[in-house]
């Protein structure tokens, strides 16, 4: 038994907790339209230059593994309502977010395979840019379209660099929060830091102190491809389950960070403009 099954396993009156609030949240809305589920979950993944072909692919797969495996359909299963919805946007620049997977209700195998089908079936596609702050927004919006109702919703976000385009990441995580929304994160740490010229070497802490927020957010850092399947079936485990980061069980490679240490120095949320202009000009 894995360390997060262990800890899904054992959540006891916390679990019962939530499954309360849950239930009471969806009683609150089966009068208002559409069936309730568990969560709605938008997964917002990096398209940007920045990440190249194996990188793509590595993120891609590891979604697609990830919505068909055991402890992420266990998960949903021991929901109070059993399903749960999800979309999946790719994203780059400011004016380049696209819904790839619309809003889909998963409740068992044969659901959660055909979300993965349409997602495999999808072609890969790349656009100039990165704008976090964009994605967030353009997410944030896609809740009032889900045709569902659930008690939580949260905005799962991986990418492999700093907000360099568009609104100011902070304003933007600050924004979404007000609706809300809860915004975990995935950084993508495959290639550190000399690699690319926009490339942020602590990407981790950006993520951490400027991107994500919301009650019990947290974000996965992968520093090798060989990480990703793992941190993807933690993760998306974590948020349908609704365990709090120190419930996580993550493995220690991990390294799942929800709060700074003391010793940290601020992140600088606009450390991703400042490369941009530092490079460019503009």
């Amino acid at each position: 038994m894995s360390a997060i099954t262990a800890r899904f396993d054992g959540i006891g009156l916390r679990r019962l907790a939530l499954a309360a609030v849950v239930f009471l949240a969806s009683a609150a809305y089966a009068d208002d339209g559409g069936p309730s589920v568990d969560l709605e979950l938008l997964l917002a993944v990096d398209v940007s230059y920045s990440m190249d072909a194996e990188e793509q692919k590595v993120q891609r797969d590891g979604y697609i593994e990830a919505m068909t495996s055991k402890p992420v359909l266990d998960a949903i299963r021991q929901g109070m309502i059993g399903r749960i919805a999800i979309a999946y946007v790719e994203w780059a620049g400011a004016d380049e977010q696209r819904v790839v997977v619309p809003w889909t209700l998963v409740d068992g195998p044969e659901t959660a395979a055909a979300f993965a089908g349409r997602l495999a079936d999808a072609p890969f596609r790349r656009a100039y840019r990165t704008s976090i702050s964009s994605a967030l927004i353009f997410g944030a919006k896609l809740f009032a379209s889900s045709g569902v109702r659930g008690a939580r919703q949260v905005i799962d976000v991986s990418g492999d660099g700093p907000n360099n385009q568009g609104p100011t990441v902070a304003a933007a995580r600050d924004e979404v929060l007000e609706r809300g929304v809860v915004i975990n994160g995935l950084p993508l740490m495959l290639k550190r830091s000399a690699y690319g010229i926009v490339d942020l070497g602590d990407l981790d802490a950006y993520y951490r102190d400027c991107v994500i927020g919301g009650p019990g957010a947290f974000m996965v850092p992968v520093r090798g491809a060989d990480q990703f399947p793992e941190a993807v079936r933690t993760k998306l485990v974590m948020e349908i389950a609704g365990l709090e980061p120190e419930e996580q069980g993550f493995p220690s490679d991990l390294g799942a960070r929800p709060t700074p240490t003391a010793s940290e120095p601020a992140t600088d949320c606009l450390a991703g403009e400042q490369i941009w202009r530092d490079r460019f000009g503009n």
